[in-house]
């Protein structure tokens, strides 16, 4: 432990590192806290995964990214560059001790654990959505109308039996639609679409770039910095926390280390734990011709897609790629969604001024983040949220708030119901 050089700034409580959306709710749930708070990134808020997500607030899929299928799906996932899951055979070496550890996971015990910590978050991750945008007057940026799950192939429809049944043991809202019911809800599907399931406690966001920015601007109101620079490393000091950014030393009582995928390498100088996060590469294609094609959300189950309806276009997403932060990206993965999405609709999506996108989803091997505070009490921890980073970032938030606390003088509020701690808690790695 050192002490602060004389340039580092002290004048905050937390300092947050990540702009995304985990990150920035923290933010203002810690301001609202009475917390003086700084958010350090070098990128403008919500430039990071959180630009590009799905936009879907996937509180159905309570079960992790693996199951016993990605043994069997693991020589196709070397050899087709086009899948829905695809591994780079370069990065294959440095994904194998996270892939060890995804596939001790399956087995029964700690696969239960995971399910019951994504099932505790998500059954409250809607409400947290709504508290959040109702509190900053953005109710409407969210439309809890659901969201459908569709098959085509016959033969498809025992995996569709095996997942209602499934999402059903775990109390996941589910209801079971055929082809007429789909036919009314959304006439622009293809009619050759036999049925699907539809999740009536899910939704989707109108546009995730606009949420990121309504609650900046309702942080910056409660007191919030955001600086983009680019933070280097950090350590621990007698009074609390440096960070050392491109601009200098930046110190605080505490930190909050939000920054997705990025976040491994911070919370080892902080922690002096190594923590097994990796990254999926996710893509997604905007088409902005297309509006009024859906009402809601809508999955293919065998193409493993989605398709989400939002104020600027129709966002094809889905696809997952583990090559790492640093392989530039394969932007024909983004436009391979337009090829998958024909003969879904009666007639083919608009491609025209499409725009392709790459983030990194920040993932861990039993598919729950990390939600921690630390042992000394000066560092606090949220990532590795994976593709459900936009569901889970408002109850992370809440839990956050939660962690930290009220700032002294500060009255003391009723938290929410949330969900218990222990899953998410850095130690579950050692």
């Amino acid at each position: 432990m050192t002490d602060p050089s004389p340039s580092a700034l002290t004048d905050a409580d937390f300092i947050v590192v990540g702009a995304g959306l985990v990150g920035v709710a923290s933010a203002l749930a810690l301001a609202r806290r009475g917390h003086r708070v700084r958010v350090l990134d070098r990128q403008e808020p919500g430039r990071g995964a959180s630009y590009g997500n799905a936009g879907h607030l996937a509180t159905e899929q309570v079960f992790p990214i693996a199951d016993a299928s990605i043994l069997r799906s693991l020589p196709g996932m070397l050899m087709d560059p086009m899948g829905p899951l695809r591994l780079d055979w370069k990065y294959l070496p440095r994904a194998l001790p996270w892939l060890t550890r995804l596939v001790l996971n399956l087995r029964p015990a700690p696969f239960r654990a995971s399910v019951a910590g994504l099932r505790a978050l998500n059954e409250r991750s809607l409400a947290a959505w709504q508290r959040l945008l109702a509190s900053v007057d953005s109710a409407h940026l969210l439309k809890a109308d659901g969201s459908l799950l569709v098959y085509e192939k016959p033969e498809s429809r025992r995996a569709l039996d095996t997942l209602e049944s499934r999402m059903r043991a775990q109390q996941v809202p589910v209801e079971r639609w055929d082809r007429e019911a789909i036919r009314l809800a959304a006439p622009q599907l293809s009619n050759d679409l036999q049925g699907g399931l539809f999740f009536p406690g899910t939704g989707h966001v109108l546009d995730p770039w606009r949420v990121v920015n309504t609650l900046v601007d309702a942080a910056r109101r409660e007191g919030v910095r955001f600086e983009q620079e680019t933070v280097q490393s950090a350590r621990l000091i007698s009074t609390g926390v440096v960070v050392t950014t491109d601009a200098g030393d930046r110190e605080a009582s505490q930190v909050l280390i939000a920054c997705g995928a990025h976040s491994a390498a911070l919370t080892a100088q902080l922690s002096g734990k190594r923590v097994p996060l990796d990254t999926e590469r996710g893509y997604h294609l905007m088409l902005p011709r297309e509006h009024d094609r859906l009402p809601f959300a809508v999955t293919s189950l065998e193409r493993r897609f989605i398709m989400t309806p939002m104020e600027t276009g129709l966002r094809l997403a889905g696809t997952v790629e583990f090559a790492g932060l640093v392989a530039p990206p394969n932007m024909e993965r983004a436009w391979q969604l337009h090829r998958l999405s024909r003969g879904l609709f009666k007639t083919d999506l608009d491609a025209g001024d499409a725009s392709p996108w790459m983030g990194f989803r920040p993932s861990l091997p039993d598919s729950l983040p990390v939600i921690d505070r630390l042992e000394h009490g000066r560092v606090l921890l949220a990532f590795g949220h994976h593709h459900l980073g936009l569901t889970q970032a408002a109850i992370t938030a809440e839990l956050i708030a939660d962690l930290a606390g009220p700032a002294e003088g500060h009255p003391s509020t009723e938290p929410p119901d949330l969900p218990p701690r222990a899953p998410y808690r850095l130690s579950r790695f050692d």
